[in-house]
Order: structure tokens, then C-alpha cells, then sequence
């Protein structure tokens, strides 16, 4: 988006959120023309606040996507920021894809040098485009590198990558969690659970015995997830439509919303969703490992009708010091509507939009994550966490995405059935509290 289009889209905000104030005030006279005129401006301020979201995520997109390319040609050895060094990087990562795929399953593979891995892109846009056994004896061999007994492909990093990125704009879990990426079936680290004791000690004596810190072990297990995209054989005959953009748009964006899904709500021998943790009432002592803590927002389904600002403080005064300064609220719309509308003890609004590009809109001071994924306002429900997501949800994507062309079972499409895995849990319970829409 050009400067003047963001410049134009802030101003916009700015002068929706000024309306909504009047107009909120003019409410308290309860006239239904009012309350149609604040709907609309609402909707309008929703649509500007929701497109700089979108404006910031992919500002976010880049920043990190600068920043992981710096530190992948570092771990690469590899110099230089420019399309030679991304071929040389792509075409390591491709090698390193390739000789894990081979030992896991115990296979040989030489590595590929740049015409080889050459040919094996043009080879890969070659299955995409045309049935298998239409390939040539040469393009089967080369796709056979990254070939599953059951006759699937790697895709290439540079597809791979196009894809993550995508997935990465649309996910709203994926823009504030911890990702690492592994080549086994599962994460695993260490709970922290105590801390260590100290004490005094003399110039010439020890100090007293102190406390051992106890430990635990968590673990994260990556799950086969799967979508299947479908084109015309016509749209994969035309020589002019980047057949790989088009695959890895539909990927992105199916798989985006599969995982959003299932971070927030996924549960037991699933990915683990941030919502599906047992909860119990945190009065700011904390609450047992492993268990989510919550304050109740003072009305079943809803917020307290005297004061709701006030809950806020409670949820916000349950989190450690140490998490507070990386700590975002996440909702979704219908219920940032409703907090917008609240004010504090000295009458400001306690919901600010953003007009710096990267920066959210705030509550209280905090970052707000939009996640349409969020329970809706229901009895008990828990539709507003608050904390350090990076601290405290870890998602873990297993290196790979597998593409399998089936032109059979769909006729007259061609699908393309895709996989990949990954998975998803709290690591650090005290990281993130929620609140629980209850008395």
C-alpha cells in the first residue's frame, strides 16, 4: 500500500473513532436513530482498524521474513543479501530437505547442484501441470529425489517458503507465538517449575543448604494436516498462470484456516488449542501447573454491567511483571466491540486505535490480536485471553510439505493433495491468563 493510501486509511480511523465517541455520548438519550447512526460508524471504524490489521500484518510478514533470511544464510555460511545468495540458500535448504527425507527413509541422496536443482523445479511444475504418466523417464528420475514410496513430492523450499508466508498473515496465533521448526515427530523442553534457593554465606563458611529448583518436561507432537485444492486440467494447460503461486495460494490459505482453528480450540490429542485447558480462578497467586488461569468477567455471557473497565485491571494484575511488557490482548470483533464502549475511572476510553504503522490497537495500554477464532460470548465461555503468547504457546512445524497430484477421483479437476505437520500447546502456563464470562 502506497504512504498517501495508509496516510488516507489513518485519517479515516481517526475521524470514524471521533464519531464514535460523540456518538456514543449522544446514546445515553437511548434514541434509535442514534444507535443506528453508532452501528454504522462502528462498522466503518471496524473496516479501517481491520484493514491497517492486515496493512501491519504483512508489514510483520516482511520484518520477519527479512530477518529469518539473514539468519538462515548465516546458519548456511553463506554471504550476501541478493537473488544469488537466495538461489545458493534455496538450493542448500533443498539439499538439506532432501538428505533428512533420505535417512528417514533410508534412501541415498547426493546433493544437487544448481542445474540439477534446476531441472528439478522445472520438473515439479511439469508434474503439477501434467498426469504422471505423461512425465518423461528424465523428469521422473529427478522428481524421484523427493519421492514417498506412495508417489508424493517435496515441494521446492521456494514454494514452501511463499506458502509459510502466507499462512503466517492469516493466522493471527502464528504472528504472536513461538514456532520452531523440527525434523522429528516432536518437540520437547524442559518446565522450569521452581526457582532455585540462595543464601548468605561467610568469608570462610558455607551458607545453609538451599533449595534445589524441580524440573519437568514438556512435549509438543507435530499431526498430519491435509488439504486438497483442485484446479481444470484448462487452467494448468495455460502456459501464462504461474501454476506454483496458484498452489501455494490455496495451500496458504486453507491451511491458515485449519490451524487457526485448532490453536485456539483444538484439544486433546490434537493440536492443542489455547482455550482447551482445564481453567481454575486466579486471584494473581497463581493457579496449579498445567491448568489456565482465569478471572470471571462479573455477568454469565458477558460483561459486569457496573463497572466492566475493572475487570480488566483483574486480568491484567494476575500476569507477572516480567510477561507484562510483550502482553496482547486476543478477541475477536464482536467483542471488541462491546469493550470499546468502556471507559476507565477517568473517563477515557480504555480502547485506542493505532495510527503508527506495526502497532496495534490497544486495551489498556496493550496490543490487541484479532482472532475470529475465539469462543463467542456464551455462558462460561472464554472469548479474551491476555499475555505473553510468545512465552507461552509454542507452535512446532515439521519440515516438509507434500504434494500429491490426483487427476481420478475428481473429474473433470485435477486435486492436489497436500500435507504437512505440525502442532501446537501451551508450554508455560503463567504466560497467559483468560477471562471467563461467568459470575
Amino acid at each position: 500500500m502506497a504512504t498517501e493510501d495508509l496516510k488516507t486509511l489513518l485519517e479515516e480511523q481517526g475521524k470514524s473513532f471521533e464519531a464514535f465517541k460523540e456518538t456514543h455520548e449522544e446514546l445515553k438519550n437511548n434514541d434509535a436513530l442514534t444507535a443506528e447512526k453508532l452501528e454504522r460508524i462502528e462498522k466503518s471504524l471496524d473496516a479501517a482498524v481491520e484493514q491497517k490489521a492486515a496493512i501491519d500484518a504483512k508489514f510483520e510478514s516482511e520484518k520477519k521474513e527479512r530477518e529469518d533470511l539473514e539468519a538462515r544464510l548465516q546458519r548456511a555460511n553463506i554471504s550476501g543479501t541478493g537473488e544469488d545468495s537466495k538461489a545458493k540458500l534455496e538450493l542448500a535448504e533443498f539439499n538439506m530437505s532432501m538428505n533428512g527425507l533420505a535417512k528417514e527413509k533410508n534412501r541415498d541422496f547426493s546433493d544437487y547442484d544448481a542445474t540439477q536443482y534446476g531441472e528439478y523445479k522445472q520438473a515439479f511444475s511439469a508434474f503439477l501441470r501434467k498426469n504422471d504418466r505423461m512425465l518423461s523417464d528424465t523428469e521422473v528420475k529427478i522428481l524421484s529425489a523427493g519421492s514417498d514410496p506412495d508417489g508424493g513430492y517435496f515441494v521446492t523450499p521456494d514454494i514452501t517458503g511463499r506458502i509459510a508466508k502466507l499462512i503466517f498473515e492469516t493466522s493471527p496465533m502464528r504472528q504472536v507465538a513461538s514456532i520452531q521448526a523440527i525434523s522429528t515427530d516432536k518437540l520437547e523442553g524442559v518446565e522450569d517449575l521452581t526457582e532455585a534457593g540462595a543464601g548468605y554465606a561467610g568469608e570462610t563458611s558455607q551458607g545453609s543448604d538451599t533449595t534445589t529448583p524441580q524440573t519437568g518436561k514438556w512435549a509438543i507432537q507435530v499431526y498430519w494436516i491435509d488439504t486438497e485444492p483442485k484446479a481444470t486440467q484448462q487452467l494448468l494447460d495455460d502456459a501464462f498462470v504461474d501454476v506454483e503461486a496458484w498452489l501455494s495460494g490455496k495451500v496458504g490459505e486453507k491451511f491458515a484456516r485449519f490451524e487457526s482453528a485448532e490453536f485456539v480450540a483444538g484439544s486433546t490429542g490434537k493440536i492443542r488449542g489455547l482455550t482447551s485447558y482445564t481453567t481454575a480462578a486466579d486471584d494473581g497467586t497463581g493457579v496449579t501447573w498445567g491448568t489456565m488461569g482465569h478471572v470471571v468477567s462479573g455477568k454469565s455471557a458477558d460483561f459486569a454491567d457496573s463497572n466492566p473497565a475493572d475487570k480488566f485491571h483483574d486480568l491484567m494484575g494476575t500476569l507477572k511483571a516480567a510477561y507484562l511488557p510483550n502482553a496482547l490482548f486476543m478477541t475477536r470483533r464482536t467483542v471488541i466491540t462491546k469493550i470499546r464502549k468502556f471507559k476507565d475511572g477517568t473517563g477515557n476510553y480504555i480502547w485506542q486505535p493505532s495510527f503508527v504503522l506495526g502497532v496495534p490497537e490497544t486495551i489498556m495500554g496493550h496490543g490487541v490480536i484479532r482472532a475470529e477464532d475465539m469462543p463467542a460470548l456464551a455462558a462460561n465461555s472464554l472469548s479474551l485471553a491476555f499475555g505473553d503468547f510468545r512465552e507461552g504457546y509454542q507452535i512446532v512445524d515439521r519440515q516438509g510439505i507434500r504434494v500429491l497430484r490426483d487427476p481420478f477421483t475428481g473429474k473433470p479437476f485435477v486435486k492436489f493433495y497436500t500435507t504437512k505437520r505440525v502442532g501446537g500447546g501451551m508450554v508455560n502456563f503463567e504466560a497467559v491468563k483468560l477471562m471467563k464470562f461467568t459470575t
